[in-house]
């Protein structure tokens, strides 16, 4: 599998004119845009616009397919495929090099949006008012890239990287809201899957679910996943499981047949005080307190 170590071969591979930073470039697609002919990673973060018309974009093992205008975010060595693509009107790629960051806060920031993590198939749909904000600051950081480069032109760029970062969060959670075919059904979803999960006997056997594992059972990414059901109950996916379980763990109490480290056991702690800890922050009690009052 190709892999692209520096922006000057991308540029050369691909045809484009040669890149204006070593660590940093733009290219604007103006009908069609590829990235050659095979899956490949790169150390570079990538950010996309584009309106579809036709084409295979593969992501990880999704396929992307969309007729709006669309972003799209990468990070260093996630493995994409982009060919044979045609845009109903023009988009834009940004690279970032991971060594374009260093010393800068954007350094750590980039690494809190979760949507880096999303599959394509879970990529950034924007309305006609937020493509022109985004446009904006393209054009920003288009005429800075272009300009003759001096000590405040990484600044510059950054910031306006930074804001369309910014932005491209709030309209995610505009999306969480609007698109009903997700929003709304997800913990519905998330606990008829913890329902199955634990009838099946799996807490037994595999112990606690990951975030991951009920990521794949909904066919989603772990971090659209963790955003979605933020953004719907105000918990996150971790959060969710811990509630499901100490919810079981309330109603097995309540019975004298078991312990309290035969519960945990049950229900796939394998570390009894964890358990407990668990059971006391979101209760309010240990669960052998509960369960003294639960009998009496």
């Amino acid at each position: 599998m190709k892999h692209y170590k520096n922006l000057s071969e991308l540029h050369r591979e691909n045809g484009w004119p040669p890149n204006e930073n070593p660590l940093f470039s733009i290219n604007q697609c103006d009908g069609t845009c590829s990235l050659g002919d095979r899956e490949f990673t790169s150390d570079f973060y990538m950010i996309s616009f584009k309106k579809l018309k036709s084409g295979v974009i593969l992501y990880g093992r999704t396929k992307y397919d969309h007729d709006c205008g669309s972003m799209m975010f990468v990070k260093p060595r996630q493995i994409i495929e982009m060919k044979n693509l045609h845009l109903d009107e023009d988009g834009f790629l940004i690279f970032i090099h991971e060594d374009f960051l260093n010393g800068h806060a954007l350094h750590d920031e980039i690494k809190k949006y979760h949507y880096f993590d999303y599959e394509t198939n879970e990529a950034l749909h924007v309305s006609p008012r937020e493509e022109t904000i985004i446009w904006e600051l393209y054009r920003k950081i288009e005429t800075e890239y272009q300009n003759n480069q001096d000590e405040y032109s990484r600044e510059i760029i950054l910031a306006n990287v930074d804001t369309m970062l910014k932005y491209a969060q709030r309209f995610y959670k505009r999306q969480f809201i609007n698109r009903s075919e997700i929003s709304g059904k997800t913990v519905s979803r998330f606990t008829e899957e913890m329902d199955r999960y634990v009838s099946n006997g799996l807490l037994t056997s595999k112990g606690l679910p990951s975030v991951h594992y009920m990521a794949e059972k909904l066919n989603i990414s772990a971090g659209y996943l963790t955003d979605v059901l933020k953004q719907e109950s105000g918990k996150t996916a971790i959060e969710h499981i811990h509630i499901y379980l100490i919810s079981e763990a309330k109603n097995q109490l309540k019975s004298e047949q078991k312990s309290v480290s035969e519960i945990a056991y049950t229900l796939g702690f394998e570390n009894l005080s964890y358990f407990s800890r668990l059971f006391k922050k979101e209760v309010g009690l240990t669960p052998v307190l509960f369960k003294k009052q639960m009998l009496n």
